[in-house]
């Protein structure tokens, strides 16, 4: 997922889920008998569109609930986002070091790592000098369609590499001139974590969120799990897969599905090792416990092949396309 508020991005398509998440169509309201305890909330998070579910809820509980949650999106937007200027990572991007960074910055930086490894380095948080280089290249009156000039996107691949970040209670490091993180590969999904821990501590069991990415707990107002459809891609908002969710998460990634470019070929996914490069899929989509963990690999899978994709799934792990 991306932060869409930057001017040169034009988003195609919802990331995920088109038909059949919004408002009712994430079940068949209409099917079921009517209840009075559902209590839904709409709003924003790391700049995109994001909702909550619960069942079983008291109207004031819920209020005061979504009161708790919508401090908890403004705290989490002061640690990742890259358009609050005094944001720990656009503090950490403009000065190249910050101390003592807060523990989630730590904990998703620690995650990234894992998972930076655990993808062969495809998951990479360093490739905003990327994303740079091609925003403000197709930000051109202009622009050849192509894309920058090969020296442009060497300098900015000179500048990737997660290895050269340092990080530990006391500070984190850019370790190499003009390095800077975008999170927004895994960040979303950190936020739907704290979101559905902060409910669950105070008591709810059963709800839907998209903060991002889908967390669903409990059995939904049906009972047997909460049904979330898979769109067939950023062009395709047609459903592709169905599924039943009860305590897990789906994450999405569509390389083409938020692009800079007016011919709609350059997606906000970049190679860390090649730059911006045609996806396999369309749509690459992650079930796992972790909404950060199937942020963070839905990512990575997004600029994978199909052998890659399927040595991933032979190590465990769900991944639909």
């Amino acid at each position: 997922m991306i932060d869409t508020s930057h001017p040169n991005l034009t988003r195609r398509r919802l990331l995920f889920v088109g038909a059949t998440f919004a408002a009712a169509a994430a079940m068949p309201w209409s099917a079921a008998p009517a209840r009075t305890d559902i209590r839904r909330w709409q709003g924003q998070a790391l700049g995109a569109h994001a909702s909550i579910v619960l069942v079983g809820a008291p109207e004031g509980v819920a209020r005061e609930a979504f009161a708790a949650v919508e401090a908890e999106i403004s705290r989490i937007e002061a640690i990742f986002s890259l358009y609050r200027q005094n944001s720990e990572l656009c503090r950490l991007n403009r000065e190249g070091r910050l101390a003592a960074p807060s523990p989630d910055l730590l904990a998703v930086l620690s995650l990234s790592r894992a998972i930076h490894r655990e993808t062969g380095g495809l998951f990479d948080p360093t490739v905003q000098p990327l994303f740079a280089a091609y925003a403000e290249h197709f930000a051109t009156l202009g622009a050849d369609p192509a894309g920058p000039p090969p020296a442009a996107v060497e300098a900015a691949l000179a500048k990737v590499g997660l290895d050269d970040v340092a990080f530990d209670a006391g500070s984190v490091e850019l370790r190499r001139p003009g390095m800077a993180l975008t999170l927004n590969g895994v960040a979303q999904g950190y936020a739907t974590d704290r979101v559905a821990a902060l409910l669950k501590a105070r008591g709810f069991s059963d709800m839907l969120l998209d903060i991002g990415e889908i967390t669903a707990a409990g059995a939904g107002p049906q009972g047997g799990g909460w049904r979330v459809g898979l769109s067939r891609g950023p062009d395709d908002e047609s459903i592709a897969e169905r599924l039943r969710l009860t305590d897990e998460t789906v994450a999405t990634s569509m390389a083409l599905g938020t692009v800079l470019d007016g011919a709609a070929r350059v997606g906000h996914i970049f190679h860390p090792r090649k730059g911006a490069v045609a996806p396999t899929f369309a749509r690459v989509s992650v079930v796992d416990a972790s909404a950060a963990r199937a942020d963070a690999l839905s990512t990575a899978a997004a600029l994978m092949t199909g052998q890659e994709i399927a040595a991933l799934r032979a190590r465990g792990r769900d991944i639909r396309v």
